[in-house]
């Protein structure tokens, strides 16, 4: 008896022995990862204002960059706050499938293109903050794919807006035009930002923000002048105006943080983790969509008799086929502007 007590004592020792090596043994099978560095370490065109560390070195591993996602440097907030927003926009899916019928219902797919592109933004945010520090091609690369998802976005809040929140008397007089508007404003937006972006280490920095703040902010007050209108008429049995007014305050908050470095410049060398506009932009941005995505389904359960009235069944379709033509579009504007990047770079390297 003795004899098994004292097997069984060794065998539980061992373990507990073998459970102590377990960091060990994964620390030594884990690939080191090289830490930060400052702003002076980084080509200018990586730099950001008022931000002086955290910046990750250029021209590792692909595995580095995506390990990089559990490292502390100055961009994990802002990877994490459009990862986190991708997957709760998947939750938010799988729960309006619960009532929505995608398949079968035609005047459903307006949101499901509001879904679909707000995943698409939040992914390629997160794939630009997260691999945009390879170098400087995979840089311009990036960005121009988070510019795509910021147009295409676009398109999809101007598609809902139509279909779901506009009155009859504005429909009359837009209907036409509305549409086409906004698939040519979707895909100026992202020309404007991607040429911002190719020009902004050769230009002044307000540039750079003209060209991307100005065709962003004509599409904005063109695809929400719907919903402007409908805050406008506020009637006091009308809920669903609350959320469209949550969409609009959070919207006008982040486009003043985007814009305006305001966190960073007041606390210079104190946000280069956490604390950053551009991350508040983000979190700002993620509760713009969840707040727009609910006031549209409330719409579409319960202002289904007037878009009835209003959109003929082939409506949706035909927006279907205009949101594939502004995806078309933007890839065509990115892989132009990537091309001159390209050319650039390697004028560069013959230079040197």
């Amino acid at each position: 008896m003795a004899t098994m007590v004292m097997e069984s004592i060794g065998r539980v020792f061992i373990s507990l022995q073998q459970i102590r090596q377990v960091p060990r043994l994964l620390t030594e099978a884990a690939p080191s990862m090289p830490g930060t560095v400052t702003d002076s370490e980084v080509p200018a065109y990586f730099r950001e204002r008022y931000i002086s560390t955290g910046y990750r070195p250029l021209e590792q591993s692909w595995r580095y960059y995506f390990q990089s996602t559990f490292q502390r440097h100055n961009e994990t907030i802002n990877v994490w706050t459009h990862l986190l927003a991708f997957l709760l926009l998947l939750v938010k899916l799988r729960q309006l499938a619960d009532t929505a019928d995608f398949v079968n219902d035609p005047h459903s797919w307006p949101l499901l293109i509001l879904v679909i592109s707000s995943l698409t933004y939040s992914a390629f945010s997160v794939a630009a903050h997260l691999l945009g520090g390879k170098s400087e091609l995979c840089h311009y690369l990036f960005y121009f794919l988070d510019y795509v998802g910021v147009a295409q976005y676009q398109y999809g809040s101007a598609v809902v807006h139509f279909y779901y929140a506009v009155d009859e008397a504005m429909h009359r007089n837009i209907q036409g035009i509305f549409m086409p508007a906004a698939t040519i404003l979707s895909c100026l937006s992202c020309l404007g930002c991607c040429y911002g972006k190719y020009c902004s280490h050769t230009s002044p920095r307000w540039v750079r923000k003209v060209c991307q703040v100005v065709p962003s902010a004509l599409a904005y007050m063109w695809d929400s002048s719907p919903v402007a209108r409908r805050i406008f008429l506020w009637s006091s049995d009308d809920p669903t105006v609350v959320y469209h007014f949550g969409q609009v305050a959070f919207f006008l908050s982040c486009a003043l943080f985007f814009t305006f470095p305001l966190l960073e410049r007041c606390l210079p060398g104190r946000c280069d983790f956490v604390g950053q506009s551009h991350q508040v932009f983000h979190v700002l941005l993620s509760c713009c969509t969840f707040c727009q995505i609910h006031a549209c389904y409330l719409d579409y359960v319960h202002r289904r008799q007037l878009y009835l009235r209003l959109h003929d069944s082939g409506d949706a379709a035909l927006f279907v086929g205009l949101y594939v033509l502004v995806l078309v579009g933007c890839a065509l504007i990115t892989a132009f502007m990537l091309r001159k990047v390209k050319q650039v770079l390697d004028f560069k390297m013959k230079s040197k």
